[in-house]
């Protein structure tokens, strides 16, 4: 079967003058001239050039059944990494996941379109003969070919069968530069069904329109074949600029050492070894003994040597249908390599419970609760000397807190608080450093950049917060009724809050804060025995006062002289005071205790739900979105990132 058909002969046409083309004849005219045998000839070599220059007439015709992948790896693959743009478009700029979305987009545009045509590129170098070889596959003179440089200008298609129109319209290829094979009826021509060739430019051109033309076609098509010469076989702009990134292409990647008549026998062979090696260098799996991998060849396009072998081995790769598949597969991995450095981490980043601990450590130790503990241990047990001391101890007390220099307790605490809050301040600010550090250990570049933001956005608001807290711990307890101040100690109180008084301020809003103490002048609470406690101190009170006034009552000679029943009744008054405020203060230790670290914990609480609020939850987000974006990478890839 022949591409040329005998439509002239059959409908009466002629030839008329050069460059018009075929002209219509009456059935009947007797002037026909064409009843020669030279004639007839002339006829069928203008019709064969007419019809080879013409766009095939099936190019409107409906376009052949769309890609199904839906079975294939390749989907789960594309919809993985769709996601991974998606995810990541809000933490990384738009040029680093610009190959990505390329990717997408063209997977997708091919998608759509035939499954039963694969689209074969032939580049090569000036004057390596891939015109030629376009000719010699095609069957008929279809590309130009000569000495002048450059030859081919436009990319120019030939397709075996119909229905590749959408395909050649996504490469912007015109109709006029469409044509159509001659075919033999053999079985290699019908295991070409489906092959659309396509005649590029040379990628060496002098011409900056020539180079772009095969960079754009060379990223849409399903496989290449890559036409060398003994002399440039070895030239860098092929193997730097295409060969070896191209490296993960290989499997639909053909290289052909053509010209091997300009050889001997020997050293074609050295030759095709030679170009294996620098393939090899590139990077580019070379498929041998059945391996996956470029196919590396030697032929003759001009003497037809080898072109044989090369249309069966394209035959076998038509009918296999998978080009296509494999070619989104590999720019898939090539976009994921291009992806690694900003998704994959050296260790194992995340925050551990050892530093969210210490991270909690340092706010409680910014805010001062072990101090405020202990103060509210000391306000417990002076509350409990405060009802279970002797009146007399309670007198002098009161007297020397009268004879306290009120200015020094007031400069204290008006110089005091600026350098403790600076003191926290830098504290806090030490803390979420440190933190953020531990958090990005091993985070890639963009990741660790969100996540310092995400500490440093969520801390600017943490020192006044914790200052808040600290103020509300000194002034919860303070200065009792009755009591002293226990000046220089910082912080004094028994309580905590943040912002208000026994309530905390997270994310700018207040909340109680369970068991918090509550204002200025209340006392602790007070354990059961506290009654007992200060009947027996009244009771001691009263028995000295009562033997004092039986003393006085016998010296003045009111009441019948008798010294030791009296004496002893005040003595006991007098042992028994302290004894009582003794015992109260032995068994106020315990009680003050576990006030005092009671008091603390809700102090350490109320810290560590602020720091939470504002820093740990911001930055463990950061971190769960960076595990799941590298979830979505490995799905991508089909590797685990740790390489294990």
């Amino acid at each position: 079967m022949t591409a040329v058909t005998d439509q002239g002969r059959d409908h009466g046409q002629g030839h008329g003058p050069e460059g018009e083309g075929p002209v219509e004849v009456p059935a009947g005219d007797v002037r026909r001239w064409d009843d020669g045998l030279i004639a007839r000839r002339a006829a069928e070599v203008a019709q064969d050039r007419l019809e080879a220059e013409r766009p095939p007439q099936d190019e409107p015709g409906p376009e052949a059944e769309a890609y199904a992948m839906s079975g294939s790896a390749l989907r789960p693959r594309l919809d993985a990494l769709r996601e991974l743009v998606g995810l990541s478009r809000a933490r990384l700029d738009g040029s680093t996941l610009a190959e990505a979305g390329r990717v997408l987009d063209e997977a997708s545009a091919r998608r759509r379109l035939s499954a039963r045509h694969t689209v074969v590129a032939v580049a090569g170098a000036t004057g390596s003969g891939k015109s030629t070889l376009f000719n010699a596959l095609a069957g008929v003179q279809i590309s130009d070919t000569g000495l002048r440089r450059p030859t081919t200008s436009a990319p120019i298609a030939c397709s075996w069968t119909d229905g590749a129109a959408g395909l050649l319209d996504r490469l912007a290829i015109p109709g006029r530069l469409r044509r159509r094979p001659v075919q033999g009826g053999t079985a290699v021509d019908e295991a070409l069904q489906g092959l659309v060739l396509v005649d590029l430019p040379d990628h060496d051109s002098a011409a900056t329109g020539h180079r772009e033309q095969v960079d754009r076609v060379l990223a849409l098509v399903d496989a290449v074949i890559w036409v060398v010469d003994p002399e440039k076989y070895a030239d860098a702009a092929l193997h730097e600029r295409y060969l070896r990134p191209l490296a993960g292409h290989a499997e639909i990647s053909f290289v052909v050492l053509n010209q091997i008549d300009r050889l001997s026998g020997e050293a074609a062979d050295l030759v095709l070894d030679d170009l294996r090696r620098l393939l090899d260098e590139d990077g580019m799996a070379v498929g041998e003994h059945g391996e996956p991998g470029a196919t590396v060849m030697s032929l003759s396009a001009l003497t037809g040597a080898g072109v044989g072998d090369l249309r069966e081995l394209l035959g076998r790769f038509v009918q296999d249908r998978t080009a296509a598949a494999r070619r989104l597969s590999a720019d898939v991995d090539a976009a994921a390599a291009r992806l690694r450095s900003v998704y994959v981490a050296d260790g194992r980043p995340g925050l551990g419970e050892r530093a969210r601990d210490e991270f909690t450590e340092r706010l409680a130790e910014a805010v001062g609760a072990a101090a405020a503990g202990q103060a509210a241990e000391r306000e417990w047990r002076r509350n409990a000397n405060r009802a279970c001391g002797t009146p007399w101890l309670r007198l002098w007390r009161w007297y020397e807190s009268t004879r306290q220099l009120g200015g020094l307790d007031l400069m204290a605490q008006v110089l005091a608080p600026p350098e403790e809050e600076l003191t926290a301040r830098q504290r806090v600010e030490q803390a979420v450093r440190q933190l953020a550090d531990d958090a990005v250990d091993g985070l890639p570049g963009p990741w660790a950049q969100a996540v310092r933001e995400a500490a440093v956005n969520g801390a600017k608001g943490l020192p006044e917060a914790l200052d808040d807290l600290s103020r509300s711990a000194q002034t919860g307890g303070g200065r009792g009724r009755g009591g002293n101040t226990d000046t220089g100690s910082a912080p004094v109180g028994s309580g905590a809050g943040l912002g208000k008084r026994g309530s905390t301020s997270v994310g700018g809003k207040s909340a109680p804060v369970a068991g918090a103490p509550a204002g200025r002048g209340t006392r602790p609470p007070r354990p059961a025995w506290w009654p007992a406690a200060v009947f027996a101190q009244a009771s001691m009170t009263l028995l000295q006062i009562f033997g004092g006034l039986w003393l006085l009552g016998q010296i003045v000679g009111v009441i019948e002289p008798g010294l030791l029943t009296p004496a002893l009744v005040m003595l006991a008054g007098v042992v028994g005071g302290p004894l009582v405020e003794w015992s109260c203060a032995a068994a106020a230790r315990g009680p003050a205790r576990r006030y005092g670290q009671e008091a603390e914990r809700r102090l350490r609480e109320a810290a560590a739900g602020c720091g939470r609020a504002r820093v740990l939850d911001p930055v463990a987000a950061e971190l769960a979105r960076y595990r799941e974006v590298r979830e979505r990478y490995v799905a991508v890839t089909e590797f685990s990132t740790t390489g294990a």
